[in-house]
């Protein structure tokens, strides 16, 4: 079994001196950060809309933050590759392999015991970016996790990073300025066990609907599937499923 993913250097010398110089750059919109716990495994849970929200959500966050990246952040060659692995490495980040169920959930296992030692974790209930603004339906991961282990739900919404920081594009603009709203937790072990459906799903409407509250942005009321690879991969999406 893995170690618990630890933060690295790079990212107290992110938190304590590049974030301070990036809040007075950028000038982020931060709101409710009174909402969030200082102590014990809380999980942001936040719409999706561009590269950067990665950062922008530590950046904000009163604590350290844990999060999973796709797994070509860590798997490039030479000097790039090196930089970016040792990068995400550094922020605690853990790999994930989209489209693989095994790596997914080895991913989500890894979030589950960063929990388990009382550490805050970021993850998006839609899966991907949202590449029309719209806010996709929640896959139940995050309320399986939180039903799982207890931990507390920080619904976050994010305003504009997709307009400072469109796809394709290598840094992110001055303009617009970014909003990173944080929400009151929720405690979802009302619903019912994390082996119950039914209680996962009603779970992660809940998310949805406080992340909605925030980010105000249109409901797509479908899910967001990344493009799919193969016919089995076709044939799975088209199924009716609870997609975690």
């Amino acid at each position: 079994m893995k170690p618990v993913a630890q933060a690295g250097l790079t990212y107290f010398l992110g938190r304590y001196v590049v974030a301070p110089l990036a809040r007075a750059i950028y000038r982020p919109h931060i709101e409710g950060t009174a909402h969030v716990p200082r102590k014990g495994p809380v999980i942001f849970a936040s719409n999706h809309l561009s590269f950067i929200d990665s950062f922008a959500i530590p950046l904000a966050a009163p604590r350290t933050v844990y999060f999973l990246a796709k797994s070509s952040y860590f798997d490039g060659h030479g000097i790039g590759g090196w930089i970016s692995r040792e990068f995400f490495t550094a922020l605690g980040a853990s790999p994930v392999e989209r489209g693989a169920g095994q790596a997914a959930l080895a991913a989500l296992d890894q979030q589950k015991r960063q929990l388990e030692a009382g550490k805050a974790v970021a993850l998006y209930p839609e899966g991907t970016r949202s590449l029309d603004g719209r806010l996709y339906k929640g896959r139940t991961g995050v309320a399986f996790l939180a039903l799982q282990t207890g931990a507390l739900v920080v619904p976050v919404g994010l305003v504009g990073t997709n307009e400072a920081m469109p796809v394709g594009n290598r840094f992110p603009k001055l303009r617009p300025r970014i909003s990173v709203r944080f929400g009151e937790p929720l405690d979802l072990a009302h619903h019912g066990p994390a082996t119950s459906g039914r209680a996962r799903r009603v779970a992660t409407d809940e998310i949805m609907a406080a992340i909605h509250a925030l980010s105000g942005q249109e409901l797509a009321g479908e899910y967001n599937e990344p493009p799919a690879h193969g016919t089995i991969e076709r044939i799975r999406q088209a199924l009716p499923h609870e997609r975690r």
